[in-house]
């Protein structure tokens, strides 16, 4: 077949590049020890779209550095016991979407909610306020103010708030939440999954935010992650400070976060992706030391995946047979 980055062989094998910072733990403490003061507040407003299933609600809550953060959520409208719970998470960008997109997921009984990322397509508020460039991109929004302000890294604590918030719901099981999405979708997912270890399943396909490294190793550092190269040629062309940029990227890199992960993961990843490239999803995937499974589309790039949505659904009703 096709190779575009590395043999499937060497792929299974690959553990990653992109360095992680001798402190990533502590990191991560500090920052969830921020969220656990942050109160979220929800706020939970009717929405104007209804639908015979479920009732539609626009839910603001707070997140880190005092962000209004904005999801959508579908609450099933007939139900018997506790619920189960997922959180979508967009595409780099973009914005939680059309609530006819998470009618299926209510419909099968799960309340479900979508989350607009802060700063990107939607309607949470970025609250900013770092040092240094934010040209072309959020993965270096930060990169040249304390690690604490890397803006990914609020992204990635409003994920976890919006999972407990849900958790918390008098009539959702907290121990059957999952989480679920596609590239920036994908990454949140695992990035949600691993700060917030309650979450029992998350269902995954071709993650972003991986492996920074490697992808401007690889020339591949346009498209989605165009704001590597840009961010060196305005701030750093000569490459002095390439050790500190990549460890400090370290931080948001879900690759190294993965380990945390407690829950069962489902990956889908192509090998003809040149947006998110292969060695980087696997990155992601073999660092997960929970049970997980993978799907491999060898013949497919950044797209869309036949039978792959019906088998993420099926993945995810099986917590409803526990």
């Amino acid at each position: 077949m096709p190779i575009l980055d590395m043999p499937v062989e060497k792929l299974k094998e690959y553990t990653g590049t992109n360095p992680k910072p001798d402190d990533f733990d502590l990191y991560w403490e500090r920052a969830l020890a921020e969220l656990d003061g942050t109160d979220p507040d929800p706020e939970w407003i009717p929405a104007d779209f209804k639908a015979p299933s479920a009732d539609c609600y626009d839910l603001y809550y707070t997140g880190v550095r005092n962000a209004r953060i904005h999801a959508k959520v579908l609450v099933p409208k007939v139900h018997k016991d506790k619920m189960p719970a997922l959180v979508n998470f967009h595409g780099y960008t973009g914005n939680c979407g059309n609530w006819t997109d998470k009618l299926s997921y209510a419909g099968a009984g799960f309340v479900t909610a979508a989350m607009d990322c802060r700063g990107q397509g939607g309607r949470s508020e970025d609250t900013g306020q770092v040092k240094g460039n934010t040209m072309h991109g959020h993965i270096i929004r930060g990169l040249d103010d304390e690690p604490d302000n890397l803006l990914m890294r609020n992204i990635f604590l409003d994920a976890a708030e919006l999972a407990r918030i849900l958790m918390d719901m008098p009539d959702v099981d907290a121990d059957k939440v999952g989480v679920f999405g596609v590239s920036q979708g994908g990454g949140l997912s695992l990035a949600c999954a691993a700060l917030e270890p309650r979450i029992a399943r998350a269902a995954v396909q071709y993650p972003f935010l991986s492996d920074y490294r490697r992808v401007w190793e690889l020339d591949m550092a346009q498209n989605a992650y165009e704001e590597l190269q840009s961010y060196f040629k305005f701030f750093d062309p000569l490459h002095e400070r390439e050790e500190e940029v990549y460890r400090r990227l370290g931080y948001i890199d879900v690759h190294n976060l993965a380990p945390r992960i407690r829950g069962k993961v489902q990956m889908a990843v192509t090998l003809m992706d040149n947006i998110c490239p292969p060695s980087t999803q696997f990155a992601a995937y073999n660092a997960i030391t929970a049970p997980k499974e993978l799907q491999i589309y060898p013949d497919f790039g950044h797209e869309f995946l036949p039978g792959q949505e019906d088998r993420a659904f099926r993945f995810l009703m099986e917590m409803l047979e526990g």
